[in-house]
């Protein structure tokens, strides 16, 4: 009967534990944390707050960024220049010119050390370090190193590696999501997937590209999507907003589209794997051509 006794009030305190809402509330232009029945956990005196995963928050004191838990403990001490939400359960820190991710518990899943990190499709990120591109998982598991001059997903079921002059593609041909395998130095041709590997510049002289235009437009029209997810992070760090109320900022909106053009140009222009690095490298072959053979003839 005690034994029986102990479950039920254990149920109903997780119940209650479960219930107890950690919202957001502002003060004198402030923003703290209490539970959704009024209980004050920590006092407004952080610029910003945005809930990250389910049990914590990114936190701005002062021109820094961290991360604090729902009971208002500080677990990644502020200490950032810049905090990017991503998918709503990892923040990107920037230190300096370096990113770095960490997740809601605040362990550090890729150090920041990289020059970019950006996600791919299947759970994966592509890192850059060094102007070199490699791929980890969002454990912080390093698939491929530093080694390459381009990595990039043109469509959910399509990788695109750069390598030297060489291209190498990798195609789900049953039109399934693609998810990077942890041995892809080893994949091959298999039923259901394709693997092509082909020149990046098989005539230079004509500006002809292995990569298909397809592939390109994707590439540079895929550039809509971070841009509106980095707007509405950045619009909602300049609220101090939580999700709750993420459609609700109607001052949102005259900033909108000059925020989404200023984010959209700044992925545009990215010198080493935005949409328009094809070109810049064409360019580059080209001069390098050139040189060479100016080198032989002289």
């Amino acid at each position: 009967m005690k034994k029986f006794a102990l479950i039920i009030l254990t149920l109903i305190f997780m119940q209650n534990i479960a219930l107890s809402e950690v919202v957001t509330y502002s003060d004198s232009g402030k923003f703290g944390l209490k539970e959704e029945n009024g209980k004050i956990i920590t006092e407004a005196k952080y610029k910003k707050l945005v809930r990250l995963g389910e049990s914590a928050w990114i936190m701005q004191s002062g021109t820094k960024f961290g991360i604090i838990r729902d009971d208002g403990t500080v677990i990644v001490k502020p200490k950032y220049n810049q905090a990017e939400r991503v998918i709503g359960k990892f923040v990107k820190f920037r230190k300096g010119d370096k990113y770095g991710i960490f997740d809601e518990m605040g362990f550090e899943i890729l150090p920041v050390e990289y020059s970019s990190i950006d996600l791919l499709y299947g759970g994966r990120f592509v890192t850059c370090k060094n102007y070199k591109y490699g791929i980890a998982d969002f454990n912080g598991m390093i698939i491929l190193d530093n080694l390459f001059d381009d990595i990039f997903m043109p469509d959910f079921n399509t990788l695109v590696i750069l390598y030297g002059h060489e291209t190498y593609q990798i195609e789900r041909k049953d039109g399934e999501l693609l998810t990077v395998p942890y041995d892809l130095q080893s994949i091959h041709n298999t039923a259901s997937v394709k693997v092509s590997k082909f020149m990046t510049y098989p005539f230079t002289s004509t500006g002809y590209y292995g990569l298909e235009v397809t592939n390109y437009a994707l590439k540079l029209f895929s550039s809509i999507s971070p841009a509106y997810e980095e707007t509405i992070d950045e619009l909602m760090f300049s609220q101090g907003a939580d999700t709750v109320s993420l459609f609700v900022k109607m001052s949102w909106i005259p900033k909108f589209p000059f925020v989404y053009a200023k984010r959209y140009f700044n992925i545009l222009k990215s010198p080493n794997n935005g949409p328009l690095g094809d070109w810049r490298d064409n360019l580059k072959s080209k001069l390098y051509d050139e040189t060479t053979l100016k080198e032989v003839s002289e």
